[in-house]
């Protein structure tokens, strides 16, 4: 990548950084919405890196959110993050030519997707196991709680995707205008 597109993406993760930062101080608990996604995403579709150095982003951002959470297993984000920088690049690359006009909203939307169903996946494989014993041992049933653990994810996945989407899309651009005029 050429410098002035790391810088892109620098400021971008820092944006989103304190964004998330500021909606999880205000909107506190075990479950918490991801817009840090929202501006990688488009930092990916500004900047067309290689799979690499998508991959690389998807480690910063996920070393970031791990920092700036209380999830129910920051280390989620870890494998999360990397897994929507690549499917944002993958799915922009391959429906940037067809729907040019969408394909930032489309390509956030199913990326933060991705990266949030994977964290459900990974946290109900790792951070349950604690939750789901003492469930058992008082007596109850842990099935109940993983599930209404995994609903309650889901809509706020659903409706980070939303919100991430349109935030890209109205942001894109803008965004695409400045950096055309940089390179003039």
């Amino acid at each position: 990548m050429k410098s002035q597109d790391i810088a892109i993406v620098g400021i971008l993760l820092a944006v989103g950084a304190i964004v998330r930062y500021v909606a999880t101080t205000m909107v506190p608990g075990p479950i918490t919405s991801n817009l840090v996604i929202g501006f990688y995403c488009l930092a990916i579709i500004l900047a067309l890196p290689k799979y690499p150095e998508a991959l690389g982003i998807g480690i910063v951002s996920g070393i970031i959110c791990s920092l700036i959470t209380h999830s129910v297993f920051p280390p989620g984000n870890l494998i999360s993050e990397p897994v929507g920088a690549l499917v944002c690049l993958g799915l922009y690359m391959l429906i940037k030519d067809r729907v040019k006009l969408v394909a930032p909203g489309i390509t956030t939307f199913v990326a933060t997707l991705a990266s949030g169903f994977t964290f459900i996946a990974v946290a109900v494989l790792f951070a349950t196991k604690g939750i789901t014993d003492k469930i058992v041992a008082s007596g109850g049933d842990p099935t109940n709680a993983v599930n209404a653990f995994v609903i309650a994810s889901m809509v706020i996945v659903i409706t980070c995707a939303i919100v991430n989407a349109i935030i890209v899309q109205i942001l894109y651009i803008p965004a695409s205008r400045a950096l055309m005029r940089g390179k003039a």
